[in-house]
């Protein structure tokens, strides 16, 4: 038996199909992941993602750790409530993990990380946190519902309570309505507009029961790994780990190594940047029938071979997707090899699919 959110019975109640994710027992879907998908898209849909963990920094030397810590630049927040994507390192340039963070003020960041990662994490940050005196707070008292869709904020504005309602209908996207309770973002991982919200555990069914009453169909982690894949969004453990950098994950956007600013891994990082990446992070539509997975092998010609690191059916484009590391110089049309056969593939910009609409060519 795994660990349970403060969700689970009411997981088990609908009838969910409970699967083991990250040393959690989490549902994958409640009857039909592609209806659920579906309703993200096109509607609203929420998913139980309180097996992520947020955690509090507090203290005068909270941005100092982060702008140490992270590959992105903490010194761009200024706005409170403002957040920021970004990977934490190992000093070779490997991935720890990839988190968000928040400014709430000068003494107050706001993590969220990775549930397969959390302890890791939470004792890299320890670590580095106390040389400069940084409280590092885990907030396992804290549940964490994702609303997401066309309709996600509009269906949930009636579920949260009266005070937060203003804030977070004018809320920008990737800003939160910072509060020690109740804690209201405009970010997602679906690329579907919504807001992930963070509340007291035991106020959680009552949110979401509050929330399917409005309208909004719970949704499993099936469906939210086909939505983070159509919106071109990597999984930690799949794309990218403690072995790759993320300049060959497709996150050298993330990445701001101008300045003098110095951070765990950047040396490693600029020293790949001078001498150029071998590998790069792609996007996959496979062009006949077939199923893209993980580790699946690709032949890019003369340029070597690669491998399938995320990979499923598009329920929007009704084809197959995945993303792929392969050689830099790797040509436009390849082949991954499926049960023994090598079926051709073509490289297309990323995302596949956002605010509910195709963005490549079938």
């Amino acid at each position: 038996m795994g660990r349970r959110t403060p969700l689970f019975e009411l997981h088990q109640a609908a009838g969910a199909r409970i699967v083991d994710f990250g040393g959690w027992d989490m549902p994958v879907d409640y009857g039909s992941q592609i209806e659920e998908h579906h309703a993200v898209r096109r509607d609203a849909g929420m998913f139980d993602v309180s097996h992520m963990c947020a955690v509090d920094l507090r203290g005068a030397g909270a941005r100092p750790l982060l702008l140490r810590l992270l590959a992105n630049d903490v010194g761009r927040l200024t706005a409170p409530g403002k957040a920021l994507y970004s990977c934490m390192l190992r000093p070779d340039g490997g991935v720890l993990d990839d988190l968000i963070a928040y400014f709430l003020d000068e003494r107050w960041f706001r993590l969220v990380v990775n549930a397969s990662t959390a302890d890791r994490d939470l004792a890299w940050i320890k670590e580095h946190a106390k040389q400069i005196g940084v409280a590092v707070v885990p907030r396992r008292d804290l549940a964490m519902i994702a609303v997401q869709g066309a309709r996600a904020r509009e269906k949930a504005a009636g579920s949260l309570p009266a005070e937060c309602r203003a804030a977070a209908a004018a809320l920008g996207a990737f800003f939160a309505a910072p509060g020690d309770e109740w804690f209201v973002a405009r970010t997602g991982y679906t690329g579907e507009d919504g807001y992930e919200i963070m509340l007291p555990s035991e106020l959680a069914a009552d949110l979401w029961n509050s929330l399917k009453a409005a309208g909004v169909r719970p949704c499993g982690l099936g469906a939210r790994d086909t939505l983070r894949l159509e919106a071109g969004m990597n999984l930690y453990g799949n794309d990218m780990d403690e072995t790759v950098s993320p300049l060959e994950s497709g996150l050298a956007w993330t990445v701001v190594l101008e300045g003098t600013r110095d951070f765990v891994g950047k040396a490693a990082l600029e020293a790949q940047h001078a001498a150029g990446v071998a590998r790069k992070l792609v996007g996959l539509l496979l062009l006949p029938r077939g199923v893209l997975r993980s580790h699946q092998p690709v032949f890019a010609g003369d340029a070597g071979r690669g491998e399938v690191t995320s990979g499923t059916f598009s329920p929007t484009l009704e084809r197959s997707i995945g993303f792929a590391r392969v050689p830099v110089a790797a040509p436009s049309q390849v082949e991954v090899e499926i049960r023994g056969k090598r079926l051709p593939a073509r490289i297309v910009k990323l995302p596949f699919v956002r605010n509910g609409r195709a963005l490549i060519e079938l």
